[in-house]
């Protein structure tokens, strides 16, 4: 097995290295962006100046609704916590929320893809009858309803965010490998171990797997992407992260919306921007992939031929 994934991993990162032009731009410049926020949201407590909870120091209280100074950079809330520390640490909350929604979306929606696509019959059909199903509800109608349902026995917490989501996007990890298991299931290497009689398992695991795992990562980045728009709408709704659980950038633009008629605008500016720069870095990231491990539209860099000058003369001579 460990074989396996490290033969998997390996011809997956071959197209990463040979990639350039366009696509090595967009991954470039995505990766940046996600990377940034990667390490914000990994040490935001040694980054933060104080705590998003935090409406005090040395025992005096910040200012309410305080326009950006050097103490805080961008400003207060009317809450009277630092506008700043709720950004970084809005960035933690998105990133254990996605993380752990694509995760379970991907654990979930692949294995089924790969049994029902290979497999067929009466559990291919309830399958794809279920996942139309979900699909035929909008995914952020789906989100609130599930969160609804789930903040009961949950709270209000990360993992009923995480879950309501991972609803969401287990149908389109679904749908994907599915379809590309039905086009691998009749390639003559599979048809070739049916006939040695390899077993189903291995059949599914060793020869169809690693054909169709290539679309995965470029779903589970575009997801993200979604996610994070997904997570600020349920908190925008306050069906998301309870303020006092974590720090939630759609909170955040929900509160702020009474500040803006009052000339307020750095308690919205900022968790805005974070979203908006999250989710472009993510996007480009994730067309950067789909360029480079789509076969359809992967090129490899050709290097102009070179001739030196010895052979230049040889040839005029001759």
């Amino acid at each position: 097995m460990n074989s396996l994934l490290h033969g998997v991993l390996m011809r997956g990162l071959k197209p990463l290295r040979e990639a350039s032009g366009l696509p090595r731009v967009l991954l470039l410049v995505g990766g940046s962006i996600v990377l940034c926020f990667v390490i914000m949201a990994v040490f935001a407590p040694l980054i933060a100046p104080y705590h998003f909870t935090q409406y005090e120091a040395d025992g005096v209280r910040f200012a309410k609704q305080a326009a950006p100074t050097i103490e805080h950079i961008f400003g207060t809330t009317a809450r009277q916590t630092d506008v700043l520390s709720l950004t970084i640490y809005g960035s933690q909350t998105a990133l254990k929320v996605v993380v752990v929604a694509v995760f379970l979306s991907a654990l979930i929606g692949v294995p089924l893809g790969l049994v029902a696509g290979y497999a067929g019959g009466w559990f291919d059909r309830l399958a794809v009858l279920f996942t139309d199903a979900l699909f035929a509800f909008p995914s952020m109608l789906l989100a609130i309803v599930m969160a609804f349902l789930l903040a009961g026995p949950l709270g209000g917490g990360i993992a009923t965010a995480a879950l309501s989501m991972t609803v969401v996007y287990v149908p389109q990890y679904f749908r994907v490998v599915r379809n590309s298991v039905l086009s691998v299931r009749e390639e003559p290497f599979v048809e070739a171990a049916v006939v040695m009689g390899a077993p189903t398992r291995s059949i599914i695991v060793k020869y169809i797997f690693p054909n169709v795992i290539q679309s995965v990562p470029i779903i589970a980045t575009l997801n993200a992407a979604d996610a994070i728009l997904t997570l600020a709408g349920l908190g925008f709704l306050g069906y998301g992260v309870q303020p006092t659980v974590a720090a939630e950038w759609g909170f955040e633009l929900q509160r702020a919306i009474p500040d803006i008629a009052a000339g307020i605008w750095w308690t919205g500016l900022f968790p805005g921007l974070a979203i908006v720069i999250l989710v472009i870095g993510l996007t480009l990231f994730g067309e950067g992939l789909n360029d480079v491990l789509n076969p359809i539209f992967r090129r490899k860099a050709v290097k102009a031929p070179t001739i030196s000058a010895a052979k230049l003369e040889d040839a005029a001579n001759a």
